[in-house]
């Protein structure tokens, strides 16, 4: 589970800076390497947003 958590926090981050250079410079990374609309990208997209949702758990450990 460890494992997990660091690929989806990973994950995470990767999403997090393609959104930076998207609201800075207005390049998309994942539509650069995977081009733009195919289906590569769409699964890209998929997964790191799924990382998203499973990053709610970690709310629970910001107590511990």
């Amino acid at each position: 589970m460890k494992i997990l958590n660091y690929i989806v926090l990973t994950l995470v981050i990767v999403g997090a800076l393609n959104w930076l250079l998207i609201g800075l410079f207005n390049f998309n990374l994942v539509d650069t390497l995977f081009g733009a609309g195919s289906i590569l990208s769409k699964i890209i997209y998929i997964i790191v947003g799924i990382c998203g949702l499973w990053s709610i758990m970690f709310y629970r450990k910001v107590n511990d």
